[in-house]
């Protein structure tokens, strides 16, 4: 295929079984290496994050892989005649989302919906640093201050540590955390 024939890479949403999503992700990453379709589905993506097994409220010391987003799988692709029948066609896969049937092809998901996912299992791409700015008001996602919001203080981009001013007994307080560890609010 000519390289003028293709468009940019996107995410896009593809609905499964829950409970299937690992399996269905799997048979997919087979056949884009069988059919050698790698410069066109580049990341296969099942939001699995490990948390700790918690028995009575108490953490028992074991952990256990949860899916964030059960019934989906995240796909980065160009988005060809091949590419969707080949996604659309992998066993276990029931849809795409965005797709309104009758030959459309799927809407992809914009960068500011997919960034939150990308984050909550530790994908940075450098481009996501371009849409936070000092002064932003941003929420931790992740890690011990889960929950807490605040705004940008200062964000390197080589170390990815953000400085997030936040209020702390009703002090204001600068914190370090981690790049992928925010999301805007």
């Amino acid at each position: 295929m000519e390289n003028s024939q293709l468009g940019e890479k996107q995410w896009y949403i593809v609905t499964a079984y829950s409970m299937h999503e690992r399996k269905v992700a799997d048979n997919l990453i087979k056949r884009v290496k069988s059919l050698g379709l790698e410069d066109y589905i580049f990341n296969i993506l099942v939001a699995e994050v490990e948390e700790d097994v918690i028995k009575d409220g108490v953490p028992t010391g074991k952990k256990r892989i949860k899916n964030q987003y059960p019934g989906y799988i995240f796909v980065e692709m160009i988005m060809t005649e091949q590419t969707w029948y080949v996604v659309r066609n992998t066993p276990g896969v029931t849809g795409i989302a965005g797709s309104s049937g009758g030959g459309q092809k799927p809407t992809p998901v914009t960068k500011e919906e997919i960034e939150p996912v990308l984050k909550r299992v530790g994908i940075i791409d450098s481009s996501m640093y371009d849409r936070y700015n000092i002064g932003d008001p941003v929420k931790v996602i992740r890690g011990p201050l889960e929950g807490t919001e605040g705004h940008i203080l200062s964000i390197d981009r080589e170390t990815g540590v953000c400085s997030v001013e936040t209020i702390f007994f009703g002090r204001a307080t600068k914190v370090d955390v981690d790049f992928s560890e925010i999301e805007k609010i």
